[in-house]
C-alpha cells in the first residue's frame, strides 16, 4: 500500500505518542437493553490507515493526528475499545423493496458512542464492517474496500454540496479478505451521523406491539432531533411533522442534483433527515427519470423519478408505527388516523416547494413567476428526450445566463440542439424580468449548479486502483475534487465530463 498518512496534516511518528480522547457521552446506550445488543467490534488481522478526515475530526473536537497514530488506527479498525466507548449494535426492522423484514439491525456495524461537536450537535461515531453481531443473519459482518471507498467519496461529496448526510471520519483496510462475488480486500469505515435512528427502528417495536418502546424511542428522537416538538400539545404529531418536513427537503435536494440513492428501504430512511447508507448510489449523467443503478432493483422501484413517492411511502410506515402514540394524544384511533393522514398530506407541497425553489435558483430566477415550474419542467423533458447530461447542462446554463454567445456549449449536449434553442427563447424572455446584471446572476447560479460530482466511472476507477493495485492516490485526488464541487478549472475538465461509452458503469452494488 502506498503511504496514506499524507492525508493527515501532521502524520504520527509511528508511536503511540498521541492518545485519542473522544469524550463520549452515550445517550442511546442508556436506553433499555431491548434497543440494542452490547458487544465489541471484532478485531482484524493487520489494520492500516487509508484516510482520516482531518476537517471533520476537528469539527468534532477530535485530534486527527491521534486518530492516525497506531493506537487510533486500532480503534478505527475495531481492535481496541476507546475510553468511554460503550459499543453496541442497534436493533431495527425494515421494509426492503416493499416487503417487511421484522428484524434487521446492525449486522455489520457497531456504534462506538456519541460525541458533541464544536457546533453543539450530538453525533454518533459508528464502525461499518466491524464484524458479526446478533443481527448478522448469517453474514460475515465485514465490508469490502470498494463499498467503503464509495461511501467515503459520495458522502463527503454530498456534504460539500450542502446535502444533509452521514459523513466519513476514516477508512481502514483490515489485512483480511472478504468473499463476495470474488475475494476482495476488507475494510472498515468510521461513519458519523446525527444519529442512526431509522424509520425501521420504529417499525421494529411497532411490529412487536411494544408501544412502550415506541414511546421511549419517540421521546428519545424528540429530545435529540426535534426538541421543539416537546413543547407542542401533541408532541408525537409534531415529531411526525418534523420528520416529514426534513425528508421532503432532503429528497428535493437529491432531485436537484441528479442523485439516486438506490435502496430507499425504510431501514435506510433516517429520522434526522440525513442521507444514510450509500450502497448502490450514483449521480445520474444523461437525464432520465427512469434511471436505476442498483443491480438488485430489477423493477425500478427506486428509480430516480420514484424517489419522492418512495419517501412518502416510507413516511407512511413511520406514521403507522406512531399510531398508538397519536391515538393517546389525539383522542382515539380514528382521530389518530386522521392526524396521520393530515401530516402525510404535507409532504407533497413541501417537496414541490423545495424542488421548485431549487430549480428557480438553478435557472437564475430569483423572483417568482407563475410559469417558472413549467419552464423548468419543459427543460427537463427536453433533456430527457435528448440524453443531455444533467450536471453539465445546468452548469453551462450559468455561462449562457451571461449571454447568448455561450449557448453553443449547451447545444452540443442535446442530441437535437434545436430542442435547447426552442426552450432558451422562453428562458431568456423570463430572465428579462429579473433584476440585476447578468454577470451577477451567472455567479449566483454557479452556487446552485455544481461543476464536479463523483461520476460513477471515476468512482469505479478509484476502486479498481485501490483493490487491484493498492494505489490510493486516485482516491485522494477524486476526493479532493468532489469536495470542491463548485470550482471551475481547466485542469479539472476530465473530472467534469461524463463517461465515454466504453467507460459507462450501468450497475452498482451494495457490497453487503
Amino acid at each position: 500500500m502506498e503511504s496514506t498518512e499524507a492525508s493527515v496534516s501532521a502524520p504520527g511518528s509511528g508511536t503511540d505518542s498521541h492518545t485519542v480522547h473522544f469524550g463520549f457521552d452515550n445517550t442511546y446506550a442508556r436506553l433499555e437493553a431491548r434497543f440494542y445488543a452490547r458487544l465489541a467490534p471484532t478485531p482484524v488481522a493487520a489494520p492500516q490507515l487509508v484516510k482520516v478526515n482531518v476537517e471533520l475530526a476537528r469539527s468534532l473536537g477530535l485530534d486527527a493526528e491521534a486518530l492516525a497514530a497506531p493506537a487510533g488506527v486500532e480503534i478505527l479498525a475495531g481492535n481496541r475499545v476507546a475510553e468511554g466507548s460503550e459499543p453496541l449494535a442497534q436493533a431495527y426492522a425494515g421494509h426492503q423493496f416493499g416487503s417487511f423484514v421484522p428484524q434487521l439491525g446492525d449486522g455489520r456495524a457497531n456504534l462506538l458512542g456519541e460525541v458533541v461537536g464544536r457546533d453543539g450537535v450530538r453525533y454518533d461515531i459508528q464502525l461499518k464492517g466491524s464484524g458479526r453481531t446478533p443481527f448478522s443473519r448469517g453474514g460475515d459482518g465485514r465490508a469490502a474496500l470498494g463499498p467503503v471507498l464509495r461511501e467515503y467519496i459520495v458522502s463527503e461529496a454530498m456534504a460539500a454540496l450542502g446535502v444533509p448526510t452521514t459523513r466519513a471520519l476514516a477508512a481502514v483496510v483490515t489485512g483480511e479478505s472478504v468473499l463476495r462475488e470474488t475475494v476482495l480486500p476488507g475494510a472498515v469505515l468510521t461513519r458519523v451521523a446525527a444519529s442512526h435512528l431509522r424509520v425501521g427502528t420504529f417499525e421494529y417495536f411497532a411490529a412487536r406491539r411494544d408501544t412502550e418502546a415506541v414511546r421511549m424511542l419517540a421521546d428519545y428522537a424528540i429530545k435529540r432531533h426535534y426538541p421543539e416538538a416537546a413543547q407542542d400539545k401533541q408532541p408525537y404529531r409534531a415529531l411526525l411533522d418534523g420528520v416529514i418536513a426534513r425528508q421532503a427537503h432532503l429528497i428535493a435536494q437529491w432531485m436537484l442534483l441528479g442523485f439516486i440513492h438506490g435502496v430507499m428501504n425504510t431501514d435506510n430512511s433516517s429520522i434526522s433527515g440525513e442521507t444514510i447508507d450509500y450502497g448502490p448510489c450514483a449521480f445520474m449523467e444523461a437525464y432520465d427519470p427512469a434511471t436505476v443503478f442498483s443491480y438488485i432493483d430489477q423493477q425500478g422501484r427506486y428509480a430516480f423519478g420514484n424517489q419522492p413517492r418512495i419517501a412518502l411511502w416510507n413516511l407512511t410506515r413511520l406514521a403507522e408505527a406512531l399510531l398508538p402514540l397519536l391515538a393517546d394524544e389525539a383522542g382515539g384511533e380514528e382521530a389518530a388516523l386522521a392526524s396521520a393522514k393530515e401530516a402525510l398530506t404535507a409532504f407533497a407541497p413541501q417537496f414541490e416547494a423545495a424542488r421548485t425553489g431549487g430549480l428557480r435558483l438553478k435557472l437564475g430566477l430569483f423572483t417568482q413567476q407563475e410559469d417558472d415550474a413549467a419552464l423548468a419542467e419543459d427543460l427537463l423533458e427536453r433533456m430527457a428526450a435528448n440524453r443531455a447530461d444533467f450536471t453539465l447542462t445546468f452548469r453551462r446554463l450559468c455561462d449562457a445566463a451571461a449571454g447568448a454567445e455561450h449557448d453553443g456549449v449547451i447545444r452540443t449536449l442535446f442530441a437535437d440542439p434545436a430542442a435547447y434553442d426552442a426552450w432558451a427563447v422562453g428562458w431568456r424572455s423570463r430572465l428579462q424580468l429579473e433584476p440585476g446584471p447578468s454577470q451577477e446572476r451567472a455567479a449566483a447560479m454557479r452556487k446552485a449548479n455544481p461543476a464536479l460530482i463523483p461520476r460513477n466511472h471515476l468512482v469505479e476507477a478509484v476502486i479498481r486502483a485501490a483493490v487491484e493495485e493498492q494505489n490510493f492516490q486516485p482516491f485522494e485526488e477524486l476526493l479532493d475534487v468532489v469536495t470542491r464541487p463548485y470550482e471551475d478549472s481547466p485542469n479539472l475538465e476530465a473530472y467534469a465530463m461524463p463517461a465515454r461509452p466504453e467507460e459507462r458503469v450501468e450497475h452498482t452494488f451494495c457490497g453487503t
